[in-house]
């Protein structure tokens, strides 16, 4: 039976990992960034206006300070859908507090035969597995311990780290229509 946490608790191990926090993000959208403010900015083309100084950047930041390291691979469908846009130009937010992000398309993932699921990978030792509803909203956090499993995340994190391409190199793979400083509202300004 899967070991459910809640979201306080996930929020929790953002702060009490020990050394590096790894994600891999597989959907088209997600409903949270659908429902701020920087994404119905972004979407009206004008600039997302990522606020650096609010709890989650501080948070990255203070961790980051601390010598832990946060990494996601993010799959990209070719060509991207507005969330996954959303989600690459936000990219300049996440490295402003310590992220390292790199990006895959969908059609190596799907060779690499990586699993269609989020999760993040705690220290290799612990993972959580986001679920989602068919609106692409966050409905639970499964804990998982099994060394099995972890190992099995392990590789899964290595493989797709190891294909991903660092964000900025994967721009400039994109269709011209698809790139932040290629666009009408070339305006865009921010880390």
């Amino acid at each position: 039976m899967p070991t459910l946490i809640d979201f306080d608790e996930f929020d929790g191990m953002f702060e009490t990992f020990e050394h590096a926090a790894w994600r891999l993000e597989t959907r088209r959208a997600y409903r949270s960034d659908e429902e701020t403010e920087t994404y119905q900015r972004f979407m009206q083309g004008r600039d997302a206006g990522y606020d650096l100084d609010d709890p989650w950047c501080t948070s990255r930041r203070e961790q980051s300070a601390l010598g832990k390291r946060f990494e996601r691979v993010r799959i990209v469908d070719n060509p991207p859908t507005p969330g996954q846009l959303y989600l690459l130009d936000g990219a300049r937010r996440n490295a402003a507090v310590g992220e390292d992000i790199r990006n895959l398309w969908r059609s190596d993932a799907e060779r690499l035969r990586l699993p269609a699921e989020d999760f993040w990978l705690f220290d290799s030792r612990v993972a959580t597995l986001l679920h989602f509803d068919s609106e692409d909203r966050l409905t639970g956090v499964e804990l998982i311990t099994d060394p099995v499993k972890i190992a099995h995340y392990c590789q899964v994190r290595d493989a797709a780290w190891h294909y991903a391409a660092a964000t900025r190199e994967f721009q400039a793979e994109l269709p011209s229509t698809a790139r932040s400083e290629d666009r009408p509202d070339s305006h865009r300004q921010g880390p």
